[in-house]
């Protein structure tokens, strides 16, 4: 029997149903979330409750908490630390932690040539409200977030665009990112990779009452199938990351697909109600592949 642990949240859709899905191919069923991990220097190691996490065969990492936050990075050190001893990991704690900072995803991003959405990032509030008076209509994105949590949208029509700005880093955000606002066709897309083979697309429609199309402000999951241009541009954004599982967020535009950011813990709830396919079975088969494979 393989022990295969899932990093992720208890109550948690998307965490129990891969539990699930690992307790049906194995028996086994471990399901931890960080914040009750622990390290013991004396015996060298990361524990859950009284489970060494060395004595287990692998681990899936679906969620690393409730809401993104910089605390994310420090538990995502623990996961490195016993990567690092040789436990296997899916995906592994240095390509999650790329893609979580946003900072850190843009970057690697615009590194490896991928079309995005004019951006500047600073921490100084002159530069930023320069760029929302070149972009005409911007949106200020907070580094840790996902379903548009804490976004704003910031005109250069306002008269105060710097009380704006500094509001918005007075927030938290020290860090300013600030994005060209680009319009959407009423939805953006979801396209989804395994161990970088495609899996399939969804779209995620607006409900026209809201800018975003996340499901928190009302949007839907809608199959789709894209153009080669998009699931090329969307495979070689998720190929500069090395992740197991990805789902790259892509807008059609006029000038062609733009990548708004890789995912590392996205898309299952996406491609399951838009298109049936059970993520978590095929992930769990893959990752058992891969350790029969490592055993052998």
């Amino acid at each position: 029997m393989k022990k295969i642990g899932v990093i992720g949240i208890t109550g948690g859709w998307s965490s129990e149903l891969i539990a699930n899905e690992v307790e049906k191919q194995t028996g086994y069923r471990l399901l931890m979330e960080t914040e009750r991990l622990y390290y013991d220097a004396d015996l060298n190691s990361v524990f859950f409750n009284k489970t060494n996490l060395m004595d287990l065969d692998g681990i899936i990492i679906k969620k690393i908490g409730a809401r993104y936050s910089p605390d994310h990075l420090q538990r995502l050190s623990l996961l490195k630390f016993l990567a690092d001893r040789g436990l296997p990991f899916f995906s592994h704690p240095d390509a999650v932690s790329r893609c979580i900072d946003r900072l850190s995803c843009t970057l690697t991003l615009r590194k490896g040539g991928i079309p995005m959405p004019p951006t500047i990032l600073t921490e100084d509030p002159d530069i930023a409200v320069a760029a929302v008076r070149s972009y005409g209509q911007a949106i200020a994105k907070p580094l840790f977030t996902s379903k548009a949590r804490g976004m704003r949208i910031i005109s250069a029509t306002l008269p105060n665009i710097k009380d704006e700005i500094l509001e918005f880093k007075s927030l938290g955000n020290n860090v300013l990112y600030i994005q060209k606002m680009i319009p959407l066709p009423g939805r953006d897309l979801g396209v989804v990779f395994l161990k970088g083979n495609y899996v399939g697309t969804y779209a995620r429609v607006s409900n026209n009452k809201s800018w975003n199309t996340t499901t928190v402000n009302g949007g839907s999951y809608q199959p789709s199938e894209p153009d080669a241009r998009i699931i090329d541009v969307a495979k070689r954004a998720q190929d500069l990351f090395g992740l197991d599982f990805t789902c790259v967020d892509v807008v059609e535009t006029d000038g062609g697909p733009m990548v708004f950011e890789v995912s590392a813990l996205g898309g299952f709830r996406g491609l399951q109600e838009a298109c049936g396919i059970n993520m978590a079975s095929l992930i769990v088969k893959q990752v058992m592949e891969v350790l029969s494979h490592e055993k052998n």
